[in-house]
């Protein structure tokens, strides 16, 4: 395992890093008046319903909700996914007509990652069964700040190998790793061991998305597709309500990665309550009104 984290020693410098974020926060209030960026980062929310009260019936009212997005906002694009518990994948496969919206879980032990390995291939492999085109995981935090960097690998390709052709994304819960080193290394970590996206956080633990854990999984990433020539996608994730927020991720993958990573193939934002707050922004651009869209 040292030898794969060889390969790819820590670039991050502080200041470099906080000059960065600055410079992007500094544009933020021209993209907020451009409509069309707000729109791309509604058509890149992975629409997400993960709660202890769900069940089939709210789920159920949730995709239909989705459903009927571009009837009642015809000028918006539709989210880039729905998330859910894997209970309810046979729900959101069976229900979710909106065309371009793909059907995520969350999966292997989600949030704590605290449970067998055959218990995470099972709960994978039994979502991707019933529907689901992408899967989210949490690396083991503990394992992995113990140092042991292959028992944390290991499981990434064990769980990626039941896939098939769906999407891994994989969580670093980056708000318990306190250097940037740390980051880094889980980052390359999880893009060795086969994730295709890497993601900040659950949002169940506190502090979640930050924008230098951003820079530093962002960086990771370029180096990783100059080494290897794979692009892997981005996801920031927890806490992430307002638009000018959403901005800042927005302004860091331009930043460090380029255009060719703003896609929402490339590039997701784990935010529920910010679609409403997007759409409150856009339906005030496109009809000149002002008032608080509650859709969700």
């Amino acid at each position: 395992m040292d030898t794969i984290l060889d390969k790819y020693p820590c670039t991050i410098k502080t200041a470099e890093m906080e000059q960065v974020i600055t410079n992007v926060k500094n544009s933020v209030g021209e993209w907020a008046t451009d409509k069309e960026i707000l729109k791309f980062l509604f058509n890149c929310i992975d629409l997400t319903s993960l709660n202890t009260e769900d069940s089939a019936d709210s789920i159920r009212e949730f995709v239909d909700k989705v459903n009927g997005l571009q009837k009642e906002y015809p000028f918006v694009p539709q989210v880039a996914a729905m998330c859910v518990y894997p209970v309810f994948t046979p729900v959101l496969a069976g229900a979710l007509k909106a065309e371009g919206v793909n059907k995520a879980v969350v999966s292997a032990g989600f949030p704590s990652s605290q449970t067998f390995l055959d218990v995470k291939r099972l709960e994978t492999e039994r979502a991707i069964d019933f529907g689901a085109d992408e899967v989210d995981i949490v690396i083991s935090v503990g394992e992995f700040l113990e140092g042991n960097y292959e028992f944390v690998g290991e499981e990434i390709r064990q769980i990626k190998n039941v896939m098939k052709e769906a999407h891994l994304k994989v969580i670093l819960e980056s708000g318990a790793l306190k250097e940037d080193q740390e980051i880094w290394s889980a980052s390359l970590l999880a893009m060795e061991y086969g994730a295709d996206f890497v993601k900040t956080s659950t949002g169940k633990q506190q502090p979640a998305a930050s924008f230098e854990a951003a820079y530093v999984m962002l960086n990771a990433i370029k180096t990783f597709h100059k080494k290897t020539g794979r692009k892997i996608g981005f996801k920031p994730a927890g806490g992430i309500s307002t638009p000018e927020d959403a901005l800042v991720y927005y302004g860091l993958v331009r930043e460090i990665l380029g255009e060719e990573w703003l896609n929402n193939e490339l590039f997701r934002i784990g935010a529920s309550r910010l679609a409403n707050h997007l759409l409150t922004e856009i339906h005030a651009m496109e009809t000149g009104e002002k008032k608080e869209i509650k859709y969700f």
